[in-house]
């Protein structure tokens, strides 16, 4: 792409900003995944662990050539990269974090044991 005086600089700039918090956003979203119990996913109403973890890396991925590459400004890869991160971590994460981290608890109807 050939800018004429910078004239596609601020928009360039955005997507190239873009693309850095989609790769930041999407690596954070898939470390976090990793560290979640599979069933929870299952046990929240969310998909599965494993459609999870190739959704956000593929994000981190697309993240990552967008902040490293420059994809261009009429790519759609980046945006929907960052979207992906944005859904994981605003709806299935709060809901997976809740979940005991050994599918049980030892606490009775009062409290623990």
């Amino acid at each position: 792409m050939i800018s004429v005086f910078g004239a596609f600089t601020p928009l360039r700039d955005f997507f190239l900003a873009l693309g850095s918090a989609a790769f930041h956003g999407g690596a954070w979203a898939f470390i976090d995944a990793i560290t979640r119990p599979a069933q929870a996913f299952v046990a929240t109403g969310k998909q599965t662990k494993q459609l999870w973890l190739i959704i956000l890396g593929v994000a981190a991925v697309i993240g990552l050539a967008g902040a490293a590459y420059g994809i261009g400004v009429t790519s759609i890869l980046p945006v929907a990269a960052f979207v992906a991160a944005a859904i994981y971590l605003a709806d299935v994460r709060p809901k997976v974090k809740d979940f005991p981290k050994n599918g049980g608890t030892s606490s009775g109807p009062y409290g623990p044991w």
